[in-house]
């Protein structure tokens, strides 16, 4: 979470499924895990965390717009328990830890060419470092970048620093971090300064950067710079004592180490799959339109998540999506709990997301990469599903019905006619090999009466990529159904259309 600019090609430092593809959001809330062996970790890490308890017809839709009512299925919240495949397992995702060790809560900033992580204390150094020249072959840096956090800091193991934040101020480089205040006992922002990236840095001033106590505290700073002025991004800490969390923006100093002006509030918890707090906020512009990206959930579980909301101005008002961008379900379970997450421009200009999250050791925040696109300023994280429902999708020849249990309540039915098809329009954040998964329901009987496969044609951009066979599940039992697709970055058309027999349309998914 480190410094961000307003430029879409530029360098910056840091910056489901509902009846549509719309705007969204993210969550802490407790979850039940499947693997006991997750859940002991899980058990385990909260007993050493020492946190506070959590409150309790034929048309093309806009592709970005979304319905009202969403379900938790496609929310970040699962019907079913979240689960994490053990090592080995197939996976949906191409993503892999680069990283593959605790690394909590990332920041990078690239530097000469070559990138600087920066993640939440372990193994008795503050703030952990590691560089890398291409964002997947890191080099873990053994010494403390922060060797003493300030006199202002109390101890307060095994939390003592975390989240930290690094730009260059031009001078030199200025470290933002989280830690607990002697006076006030709250989680509060401190700030540092180095000459390197490498650090080390010292503590600048005698006391906190913010730390609004009366609020909760602050933590998780995140820099986003326009027009020549720095700006602060933090949570405030409310859900250590019963208030609410809200995300900030404030005017700082170009270095990043005294305030001048008043924090806005941005947004706060509202989402029932938030878990009652929101934080790690991370700004970045594209398109037209600032992006907010969060973190919200318990981070001891797989209920964590990523979120997003979009304005049109830099202090909004900022409009949720309606489903997570990360979640353990959009990554199939391989993923648990993935959040903290930073955005950077990686080689070659393009955007990546960098984030933490539990593989097949889930007792562990390991450090992910992604790429990164936005489509029409909604992000779009490659290996996260991204839902598209099938009546919102260009529909020929074919009927929209209600349907029990499909997603948002209806479905596409009757593509019998040889000419039937329905038209997906979806985003990829670069191209090559991607997973459609389609939500199908076939009760097709054969000329003896009994149960039947069935196929639909598939086209991609126009071009004929195969059939895609449909096992017989009964009408309104909808299952899924896993392809590999080649796709190109940007925008991409997915066609359906009549195959052997017949089989009805949910909703499709790309990852």
């Amino acid at each position: 979470m480190h410094d961000r600019t307003t430029s879409g090609g530029g360098p910056f430092r840091r910056a489901g499924a509902g009846r549509r593809v719309r705007l969204g959001a993210v969550g802490r809330g407790r979850t039940a895990l499947r693997r006991r062996g997750f859940a002991a970790a899980m058990a385990a890490l909260a007993a050493a965390a020492c946190l506070a308890a959590f409150p309790a017809g034929a048309t093309t839709p806009d592709p970005i717009r979304a319905p009202a009512a969403v379900p938790d299925s496609v929310r970040g919240r699962t019907t079913e328990e979240p689960r994490f495949l053990p090592a080995g397992a197939a996976a949906a995702s191409p993503t892999a830890p680069v990283l593959d060790r605790e690394f909590a809560d990332p920041d990078v900033v690239e530097v000469d060419g070559v990138f600087h992580a920066y993640a939440t204390n372990v193994a008795g150094r503050h703030v952990q470092h590691a560089t890398s020249t291409d964002l997947v072959h890191w080099t873990v840096d053994e010494k403390d970048v922060l060797p003493v956090p300030g006199d202002w800091v109390k101890p307060d193991p095994p939390r003592d620093v975390w989240a930290p934040e690094v730009f260059d101020n031009g001078d030199g480089f200025t470290l933002q971090y989280t830690a607990r205040d002697r006076v006030g006992g709250r989680q509060c922002i401190g700030a540092a300064l180095a000459s390197s990236p490498d650090g080390p840095f010292r503590p600048a001033g005698d006391g906190a950067l913010v730390c609004p106590t009366e609020a909760g505290g602050a933590i998780d700073a995140s820099s986003y710079t326009e027009n020549g002025t720095r700006h602060l991004l933090w949570k405030s800490d409310g859900n250590c004592c019963g208030l609410d969390t809200w995300l900030h923006i404030q005017p700082v100093s170009w270095d990043g180490t005294r305030v001048t002006g008043e924090p806005v509030r941005l947004l706060r918890h509202d989402r029932a799959w938030e878990g009652g707090l929101v934080e790690a906020p991370t700004l970045v512009k594209r398109d037209g339109r600032y992006v907010l990206l969060y973190s919200a959930g318990d981070y001891r579980t797989a209920g964590y998540a990523t979120g997003w909301a979009i304005a049109d101005a830099l202090t909004g008002p900022y409009v949720k999506g309606d489903e997570p961008l990360l979640t353990t379900d959009s990554f199939s379970g391989t993923i648990g709990g993935p959040g903290g997450q930073d955005v950077v421009t990686g080689p070659g200009g393009r955007d990546r997301i960098l984030f933490h999250g539990r593989g097949a050791d889930p007792s562990r925040r390991a450090l992910y990469v992604a790429d990164l696109g936005f489509a029409d300023g909604r992000p779009v994280v490659r290996g996260s599903k991204t839902l598209h429902e099938a009546e919102l999708a260009r529909v020929h020849r074919a009927t929209i019905r209600e349907a029990k249990d499909a997603w948002g309540g209806r479905a596409v039915g009757h593509i019998d006619a040889p000419d039937s098809f329905v038209e997906f329009r979806v985003y990829a954040a670069s191209s090559g090999p991607h997973t459609l998964t389609v939500r199908y329901g076939n009760g097709s009987l054969d000329a003896a009466g009994a149960p039947a496969a069935a196929t639909h044609g598939l086209t991609v951009n126009g071009a004929a990529a195969g059939d895609i066979d449909y096992p017989y599940t009964g009408w309104d039992a909808w299952r899924p159904r896993e392809v590999r697709v080649e796709l190109r970055e940007g925008w991409n058309t997915l066609r359906l259309s009549k195959g052997e027999r017949y089989t009805e349309l949910d909703a499709v998914q790309v990852a």
